[in-house]
């Protein structure tokens, strides 16, 4: 099949092209090249080095003609030199050249009016299994004519000099918008690769297309009900939407058209610190010949893994295509939502497990994505961190949140979908004093929403945040429902819940003036006393 291409067009050249290898292949050089083990379930094991999550100060955006007017250039997207970029891709390149190294063609977004084409081109072949996994595979008789819009070019063992480069330090991911290339290099992460296509989808719908992108799980019922699950990872996006009793459209990136929710994906990339079959059981059993695991042990004396040894980090891993999970919707994709909940992670332990949003709150608690950062999934992050990421995904927005808000509350408009604010964090104090809302109850609390079982429930109103919250719920102990019930010191409970407050209310002081005064209304109601 190395006959369809060759690479000389990137400047790759004298390569020797392992072009669309199946898994099977992939599995096999991996452990010919010494870079992994099979586990007890076949799935293959690796380690990504020194970088076990994302770098999020070493991802950039080329700025030019193309850009400078429309990425929301800062923190998040930092500028990057097009002269620089032209100078390191050629370094890249050079790299490559004379070396064996993997490519794939597949596409992002399984709709065909908006489909993405990506060749993807990686240094190992783990690298390439995990590219089969996540994104959308073509059928091989198509293979012939593919021409691809996008290239993302992985030399994981290629460092930068950030003296000459433009880098910050070795790694980089940088996006060029302009020449339709993803360069990254120093970092074995995988999680680069699939947020960086992430990111280019999050820039060209909204613009292009007019269709919301979201960071959001999805799934669909037997009455054809689409539910989305916003938040960022270690909220229980995948976990949540991998329910036996529901379709699976995809576990972490959609895209929202006029009448249709679609995945960007073809596969899951899941947390599996503490998995096991009886919390989780489908991602459980996902977990087989031609998935990959990042980062995990043995269990001392065996190649069975021991879900709970952090040794490494707590952000371990697993790939697999999303035909492992049993229950999924072919092709990935569902109407518009009835039901969208909001996952935040409250370390605080003050918000309730599930509260019911209004239209104004839905676009207030959207555009401040408060959750906590939980331990492993960026560097430098060992506990739960307090964090607002707008949109639930902030990271990989390049345009102003704004942008996006005013997409959703644009769907919402006129319809009856329910907005839900769904708290996966901490009950009975904060981190280090409660513990994690127990997954159980978070899974029944869901299942009543979807069903419609609060319609007949009365809500209490909780103070500060005048949030709406269910007064009952089936297999749910009451006194959960109401956060400050759980709290042993009620006193203590009160002051953190205006310590969040400010917080919410320092975070919004960015939109306030492009935000209505319908949306600014939903702020926590003591904040102008404490500002």
């Amino acid at each position: 099949m190395s006959s369809f291409i060759n690479l000389n067009y990137l400047g790759i050249n004298s390569a020797t092209i392992q072009y669309q290898l199946s898994p099977d292949q992939l599995i096999e050089e991996t452990l010919r090249l010494g870079l992994g083990c099979l586990s007890s379930t076949g799935a293959l094991c690796v380690d990504t080095g020194k970088f076990t999550g994302r770098s999020p100060e070493d991802r950039f955006i080329v700025k030019d003609s193309h850009t400078e007017n429309t990425v929301d250039w800062g923190k998040i997207n930092i500028a990057f030199d097009s002269n620089k970029f032209d100078q390191l891709y050629n370094k890249v390149t050079s790299y490559l050249t004379d070396k064996n190294i993997y490519t794939r063609d597949c596409m992002a977004c399984a709709d065909a009016t908006n489909e993405l084409k990506i060749r993807i081109i990686t240094e190992t072949p783990w690298a390439n299994l995990f590219a089969y996994n996540l994104f959308l595979r073509p059928k091989l008789e198509t293979l012939q004519d593919f021409k691809p819009d996008w290239h993302l070019i992985n030399a994981q063992g290629f460092e930068a000099d950030s003296s000459v480069d433009g880098t910050r330090q070795s790694n980089f991911a940088i996006i060029n918008f302009t020449r339709k290339i993803v360069l990254i290099g120093g970092t074995g992460y995988t999680g680069e690769i699939k947020k960086s296509i992430f990111s280019i989808l999050n820039f060209i719908l909204p613009q292009e297309k007019n269709i919301l992108s979201m960071h959001c799980s999805a799934n669909v019922g037997k009455n054809n009900d689409t539910a989305l699950f916003f938040g960022l990872s270690g909220t229980g996006k995948t976990t949540l939407s991998a329910d036996p009793n529901r379709q699976l459209i995809g576990d972490d990136e959609h895209g929202w058209s006029d009448n249709m929710v679609f995945n960007f994906e073809g596969g899951c990339y899941a947390k599996c610190i503490d998995l096991s079959e009886e919390k989780e059981p489908q991602i459980f059993k996902a977990i087989r010949r031609g998935a990959l695991l990042e980062n995990t042990r043995f269990f001392t004396g065996t190649n069975m893994v021991d879900y709970s040894d952090a040794t490494v980090t707590e952000n371990t891993r697993v790939a697999y295509p999303i035909e492992f999970i049993d229950n999924i919707m072919i092709p990935s994709n569902g109407t518009a939502p009835k039901n969208i909940f909001f996952l935040t992670c409250d370390a605080y332990g003050v918000l309730p497990p599930i509260s019911r949003l209004t239209t104004a709150q839905a676009m207030y608690h959207f555009l401040s994505g408060f959750t906590a950062k939980v331990a492993g999934t960026e560097v430098g992050i060992t506990e739960p961190k307090l964090t607002f990421s707008a949109c639930f995904g902030a990271a990989f927005l390049p345009l102003h949140p704004t942008k996006y808000a005013d997409l959703l509350g644009k769907k919402l408009q006129g319809t009856d979908i329910k907005v839900w604010l769904l708290n996966t964090g901490w009950s009975g104090g904060s981190f280090g004093v409660g513990s994690r809302i127990k997954l159980p109850y978070t899974r029944s609390l869901i299942t009543a929403a979807l069903r419609g079982e609060f319609d007949s429930i009365t809500f209490n109103i909780l103070p500060i945040f005048n949030l709406a919250y269910p007064t009952s719920c089936n297999n749910v102990p009451p006194d959960i429902l109401n956060p400050r019930e759980t709290w042993a010191n009620k006193d203590m409970y009160d002051e953190k819940s205006l310590e969040l407050a400010k917080k919410f209310n320092d975070n919004f002081h960015k939109f306030e003036a492009i935000a209505s005064n319908e949306i600014r209304s939903a702020a926590p109601t003591f904040n102008r006393v404490l500002a």
